[in-house]
Order: C-alpha cells, then sequence, then structure tokens
C-alpha cells in the first residue's frame, strides 16, 4: 500500500528571498485600478445570480463594465507610453 504524503515543508517554508521585488510591486501598483473594477464588476454580477436582475442590476452591471474597459484603456495607453519613452 502507497502512502500519498503532502510536502508540507515546502508548500509553507518561509523563503525570504520569494518576496516580490520593488519593481513588482510597482507593476501591481499601477494595475489596481484594473483589478479593483474587476472586483466591482464580478460583485455586480454576483450578486444577480440567486434572483432575477432587475433594471437597477443591469445599470450597475454596464456601469461595472464601462470601468472595466475604461481602466484597462488607461493601463494600455500608460503601458505604450511607457514603452516608447524607455526604447
Amino acid at each position: 500500500m502507497k502512502h500519498i504524503v503532502t510536502v508540507h515543508d515546502a508548500v509553507t517554508a518561509f523563503e525570504p528571498w520569494r518576496e516580490p521585488t520593488a519593481a513588482e510591486l510597482d507593476a501591481i501598483e499601477q494595475e489596481m485600478p484594473l483589478i479593483e473594477a474587476g472586483v466591482e464588476l464580478l460583485d455586480a454580477q454576483i450578486t444577480t445570480l440567486d434572483r432575477t436582475p432587475t433594471e437597477l442590476d443591469a445599470r450597475r452591471i454596464r456601469r461595472a463594465r464601462r470601468k472595466v474597459l475604461a481602466a484597462r484603456r488607461a493601463l494600455t495607453n500608460t503601458t505604450v507610453v511607457t514603452a516608447e519613452v524607455g526604447a
């Protein structure tokens, strides 16, 4: 009989060199408006899962989708401008 054993130490071991770098933290900070807009959209969609969406729910979802698209556009434009300046 074979025993299945988890590799607990490898999963939960503290490795200080595995912390995010400053560049990674900056990238996360730059993407934060998109992340927050995505969470808002998910929240609006989740509230309508167990009921029939009302007109107010539909407006909330549309507004959240527009916010996600605007955040994506802003992030893309920022990334393109940064890439052109850095090139």
